[in-house]
């Protein structure tokens, strides 16, 4: 069963019906003894990085992360989620995270070119960078649908691949157990598809 962690961050419903379309059991939960129990975690999230650690934070579901990462289970963020897992967010300030990654999340107005609007949001072609299981069943260029302000920057020892929007910008990240997609595969067609169900098949 995966763990899809509920704290008052984001729709959850492209999320849910996404990987019921894939057969996956999944369960969506805010109760730390579920979230212990479970084969995975997903850790989702829209919006402000500040407001959403913080309520994690007051939820008391950071250190249940923490702890049940570092036995080894299974965690993928998504979007924000992806962010949290670093050690730091310079939106709009600094910003603790989970610290479960090296590096920083940064805006992209400081490393793009000008002319580019800024959030990205629209699909980008995939770079891989480094082999990762959550790719079994897709090829590089692959494209995939991206909403994003920020992104995470100084990270090389964990990025498994890119995308390119005026430089190429961090889209997924991996280190042993720990993973983390700055896209969104629940709207990113069959290949977000193929993704989820290649989280889901990890031991």
């Amino acid at each position: 069963m995966i763990a899809i962690v509920d704290y008052g961050v984001g729709n959850l419903f492209s999320l849910i019906s996404s990987f019921k379309k894939i057969g996956a059991d999944i369960t969506v939960t805010a109760d730390p003894k579920v979230i212990a129990e479970s084969d995975g975690i997903i850790l989702p999230g829209v919006g402000a990085f500040e407001d959403a650690a913080r309520k994690l934070r007051d939820s008391g579901l950071d250190k249940v992360i923490i702890a049940e990462t570092k036995k080894g289970k299974k965690l993928m963020g998504i979007c924000l989620g992806m962010q949290m897992l670093f050690e730091r967010s310079y939106e709009y300030g600094c910003h603790e995270g989970l610290g479960l990654l090296k590096g920083s999340i940064v805006p992209m107005k400081d490393t793009i070119p000008s002319d580019l609007k800024i959030p990205h949001i629209g699909w980008n072609a995939l770079h891989f960078t480094r082999e990762s299981d959550l790719f079994k069943y897709i090829k590089p260029d692959d494209c995939v649908y991206f909403v994003h302000s920020f992104y995470a920057s100084d990270c090389d020892d964990s990025v498994i691949a890119t995308a390119e929007y005026g430089k190429e910008l961090t889209a997924a990240v991996q280190k042993d157990n720990v993973m983390g997609c700055q896209f969104h595969p629940e709207k990113s067609g069959e290949v977000g598809l193929n993704i989820l169900r290649a989280f889901c098949e990890m031991e």
